[in-house]
This record gives C-alpha cells, structure tokens and sequence, in this order.
C-alpha cells in the first residue's frame, strides 16, 4: 500500500512541476490534461502525506516506550499512543478506499432521462417531482443542469424529461439512481382519497465524448418536423426539431426545444453519443454479472430501486435497507444521506471483494 502511495505522491510532485514549465503553460490541451490528472489523486496525495505523518508521530511513540522512561512520561507518551492508533487506523481505512479501482466515468458530466411509468397521470406528476428532486439536488451541489428534451401533460405533469447535469463528479454522485422510482399517494386527480401507487423510471447516463464514441454520418437518418406543445411564433410554422435515428441500433433522439434546428441536432448528438455509450457499458455489465452481484444495483433499469410513501413521510432504498422519514425535503433535492449511503455500501462490497480475491 505505502508503495503505491509513493508512487501517486512522486506522480503528484511531477505534475505539480509540469503545471508551472511555460511549454505546458502555453498548450491548453496539456495544461487541461495534466490538471485533470492532478486534480484525480490528490484525495490520495493529501491521505498519503497525513498518514506518513501520523506514522511516524506514531513510531516514534512506540520505539520512545522502550528507553528508561520516568513515570510521568511514559504516561504522556501512552497517551499520545491512545490518540494516534485510531487516527491511524482511519487513515488506513480511508486510504483503502481510495485505492480501490475508480470508475473511469465518475468525473464525467451525466445525461438524465426521467420518464413516467405505469400510473397514468399520475405517474407523469410523480416525473415531474422527480425532475425537480434532481434539479434542486445539483443546485445545492453548485452544478448546471441543461433541458435537452421535455415532454409535458396538460396537468403540469412530464410524460418524458432528458437534461444534462453539467458538474465535478457528477456521475459518481449521481450512477446508482437509474432504476425504477415507485411513489405511493393519493393523487390530486382521484376524488375518492384512495392511495394509489405509480412508477417513473430514472436512467442516468454518463456523458461520452465525441473521441469515445465514434459515430459515422452514413449511420444517421436525420429528420426535421415541426415542434409542438408552448412556445414562440415558430412553433408548427417552421421545421426545428429534429429527430436523429441511429440505423445499426435502432436508436432514435429527438430535440424540439430549441428554435435552432442546429441546437436541436447538437443537443440530439449529445444524448445519442450518451445512449451508445451506455448500450456499450450496458453489454459489459451484463458480461460480468454471473462474476459479481452488486447490493447497491445491476444496472438494470427496470429494477425497483425506492419507494416514496406520501402518507408516512416515508423515503425506502430497497437495495440497502436504507428508511428515511423526511420525503418533502428528499424530494426537495436533500438526496445527500441517501447518496452516501449507497456509495458507502458500493465501497464495503468492493473492498470485500478485492480481499477476497
């Protein structure tokens, strides 16, 4: 472990270097790619150096005990043992963590689609509460969220929502709430009071670049309508929206929310490089699956991941076990103990994984 976290901290004092020489200064593309690179292991970097220091504070204590010590110092020195060895093994625990293999995808900005299930109307206003649940979760989190399509009801609610989350980490925040959403309430549209359970499905998706998914123009069949539903004078007058099909996969995008039939299409690329990445680690989860079974998720988007009981104030994470009683402010976007809770549980299966192997 020390071994690899001298490597990490030498690759971190190079870096630091090549940060300042005006060759990288004056290159964009290496000043990005080496900041990034930094900006990746300095959690570790600054664990590594806290725990060289307590190690030593630590050593130093242990091999002081066995000189000629007088009373009132060996108690002193002991002392200073009793405080060292927790923090010592927190550092070592932490430090685990750490070094545990990292999703390549977690620094990426993510694409979420937010769709009502079964339930009818209902489900559409329980997307719509979900929509904002994120929304006001990457507003506490300082990120930028970006509407790429939206398909609204007359009743205020959203038959289909796909945004972009545009923040550091957002994907490793944010990867274990695909899944299927289920709400029980009663809705405002039922006179009779009775409690009624609807679904809307969650699929968050990591944000691919153009150099990671490689998509050809003889692939795409591009078509322009006109946009429908609220709007300005060019809505149904002039043809904006844009519909991108995929033909190898069978895929199909569309974007009508801008009036640019050019935004539209940009916007349309952006989810359809999303989805094609996201095929691609879907065949690979699937390949690995028989190996390992993950508590947290499969990545299956059908899987009925929470519930959000309105007449117990009540939020479930089925896969954890995880009962919260505040809905109004988890659906306000206070998602955080939810989050690391999952992520906790991830880090536990994954060290248990890695010692057992």
């Amino acid at each position: 472990m020390l071994d690899r976290l001298e490597a990490i901290h030498r690759r971190y004092e190079e870096l630091s270097q090549l940060l300042c020489t005006p060759e990288v200064i004056s290159d964009s593309n290496k000043l990005r790619t080496y900041s990034k690179e930094q900006s990746s292991i300095e959690e570790q970097n600054q664990a590594y150096l806290e725990y060289k220091q307590v190690l030593e504070q630590y050593q130093d204590a242990k091999a002081m005990l066995e000189d000629k010590l007088d009373d009132e110092m060996r108690e002193l020195v002991k002392m200073e043992l009793e405080e060292l060895t927790p923090r010592k093994k927190e550092l070592e625990e932490q430090i685990k963590v750490l070094l545990l293999p990292k999703d390549p995808n977690d620094d990426k900005n993510v694409i979420v689609e937010v769709r009502g299930a079964a339930g009818g109307d209902e489900a559409a206003l329980f997307a719509s509460d979900l929509y904002r649940m994120y929304t006001r979760f990457a507003e506490r989190q300082g990120w930028k969220v970006e509407i790429l399509e939206l398909s609204a009801t007359g009743l205020g609610g959203t038959k289909e929502v796909v945004f972009s989350i545009q923040g550091n980490g957002a994907y490793s925040r944010l990867k274990f709430e695909s899944g299927a959403h289920r709400v029980q309430r009663v809705p405002s549209t039922e006179s009779g009071g009775r409690i009624h359970t609807s679904t809307a499905t969650v699929a968050v998706l990591p944000e691919a670049e153009e150099v990671e998914i490689e998509i050809h123009e003889k692939d795409l069949r591009i078509d322009t309508f006109c946009s429908s539903g609220p709007g300005g004078q060019s809505v149904n007058t002039t043809k904006s929206a844009v519909r991108i099909t995929h033909i190898p996969t069978g895929i199909a995008v569309s974007c009508q929310d801008e009036k640019s039939q050019i935004s539209n299409k940009d916007k349309a690329m952006r989810v359809l490089r999303a989805r094609l990445y996201d095929m691609k680690q879907q065949e690979e989860l699937a390949k690995q699956a028989s190996a390992r079974k993950s508590a947290v998720g499969s990545g299956d988007r059908s899987e009925r991941i929470r519930t959000y009981n309105f007449p117990q104030s009540r939020v479930t994470d089925h896969r954890i076990g995880l009962t919260l009683h505040r809905l109004d402010a988890i659906l306000d976007g206070d998602l955080q103990e939810v989050i690391d809770a999952l992520i906790m549980t991830y880090q536990q299966e994954m060290l248990q994984s890695t010692t057992e192997g």
